[in-house]
């Protein structure tokens, strides 16, 4: 049984400190600092997050479930992505189960930090990966908008 992600102050705190590290360009190739605005408020609201790379293309993966950053980027349809001094904004479209199963199994293998919170593990059939999509939507980020 996958568990679920609370919020903690501890994660907070851990977020709190990556945020400005990712903004320099420090906290490893793959951590960006995601920001979107809020769909009630229009807000900008940021978070970091590990992209993925694979087969020439870019993930954003939900590994903790649907949160405010997804919700947001589902209505807004584009995020800002910043890694160091590269700012980008860029189209995200969450993709279907089929397409995210590959994804989902690829990001769970580079990251095995989030493995405790889907029930599939890096071994499993795409099948149960698939069935995990519902719960950790994955975006296809487009190409920067000038």
């Amino acid at each position: 049984m996958a568990a679920t992600f609370r919020q903690t102050r501890l994660r907070r705190l851990g977020n709190a400190l990556v945020l400005p590290l990712a903004r320099l360009g420090l906290a490893g190739r793959r951590t960006h600092v995601l920001t979107v605005p809020g769909r009630r408020t229009g807000l900008p609201r940021s978070t970091p997050v590990q992209l993925l790379f694979l087969d020439g293309q870019r993930w954003l993966v939900a590994p903790y479930g649907v949160g405010d950053w997804v919700r947001n980027a589902r209505a807004a349809g584009t995020v800002e992505l910043r890694r160091g001094r590269r700012t980008e904004r860029v189209p995200v479209v969450e993709v279907g189960a089929r397409e995210a199963a590959p994804v989902l199994r690829e990001y769970l293998r580079r990251t095995p930090i989030v493995r405790p919170y889907f029930d599939a593990t890096t071994e499993s059939p795409l099948e149960a990966f698939a069935a995990e999509a519902a719960r950790h939507p994955v975006f296809r980020l487009g190409p920067a908008q000038t």
